[in-house]
């Protein structure tokens, strides 16, 4: 393994944190003996390329510096090959990181235990999500809160987060159950109505919601969450207790495992995938569970 390593550097992440907080992990590497290379593309596609030739070239490791996005972006280049991964999480929901036990938002803990993972070879192999040829670490969304995603991102006022709170707010008043077709594994196909199916490799999205309490990244499983069909006072009820992660004893919650698992719904109902909290495309799709894809340093 060569003593050089990448940062991947995401420099618009937390509101311009990204590139703030390259320096500090770069001087943690640095003072650990390591050669440190940055990696900034000028969009995403030019990112990932650059990320890809690195680890092609033999990087010894690649560090993500941002948030989920960017270790979502990350993923696709390390997926599969011997190149650990580590991660600056500086983001604004940082769930990958937090679900890993990884410092949050503390740019120089994070570079010196990446420092330390690479120098004691200190990593954890975990399992990735796989959708056609994209790669998920955490979880696929389908049904209301995709649904969300999608009309924040079109939405051009307020900024931040305020534009997904009024964007949930409309889609509690457009509320209605979703008619899926769903397939775990080999079993045959079942007909199920639902607000929203999240499947997780790990167990939160959107900042510490943990829609897939017990996912284990390591497990070789995906946990399933439905939520059936509710009506709005029963969501919002239900939704606080999310973030606890207690929500799966609600009469209208159910958890499935699987490896693999089809989302399908009629197009008219217009439902879009997101993985990582990026855009996947539209209903059906495929997901599968690929055992130790991926090593993190820890």
């Amino acid at each position: 393994m060569t003593s050089e390593i990448t940062l991947f550097v995401n420099p618009v992440a937390g509101r311009g944190r990204g590139a703030r907080a390259a320096q500090p992990a770069a001087h943690a590497l640095r003072e650990a003996g390591y050669g440190v290379r940055t990696v900034v593309g000028e969009d995403a596609a030019d990112a990932l390329a650059r990320a890809r030739q690195a680890v092609d070239s033999g990087t010894g490791a690649l560090v993500a510096v941002g948030g989920d996005g960017m270790v979502s972006l990350a993923l696709q280049a390390v997926a599969g090959t011997d190149t650990p991964l580590g991660v600056v999480a500086v983001g604004t929901g940082n769930d990958f990181a937090r679900v890993n036990g990884l410092p949050v938002r503390d740019a120089a803990a994070a570079g010196t235990g990446i420092a330390e993972a690479l120098r004691d070879g200190r990593s954890r192999a975990l399992d990735l999500g796989r959708t056609g040829e994209r790669w998920f670490g955490t979880v696929l969304a389908s049904g209301f809160d995709s649904r969300v995603n999608d009309r924040g991102n079109r939405m051009r006022w307020p900024v931040g987060r305020f534009r997904y709170d009024l964007a949930m707010l409309a889609e509690l008043a457009a509320l209605r159950p979703i008619p899926y077709r769903v397939t775990f594994d080999d079993a045959p196909e079942r007909q199920i109505e639902a607000t929203l199916i999240a499947v997780g490799n790990g167990s939160s999205y959107g900042g510490g919601m943990r829609i897939c309490a017990d996912a284990v990244m390591d497990d070789g499983l995906f946990d399933v969450c439905v939520v059936g069909p509710c009506s709005r006072t029963t969501l919002l009820r239900v939704f606080p207790r999310v973030y606890r992660g207690t929500h799966p004893s609600h009469p209208v919650v159910t958890v499935h495992r699987a490896t693999r698992v089809r989302l399908d719904v009629d197009p008219a109902q217009g439902v879009t995938g997101y993985a990582d909290g990026e855009r996947i495309g539209p209903l059906p799709l495929v997901a599968e569970t690929v055992p130790k894809a991926v090593r993190l340093l820890v």
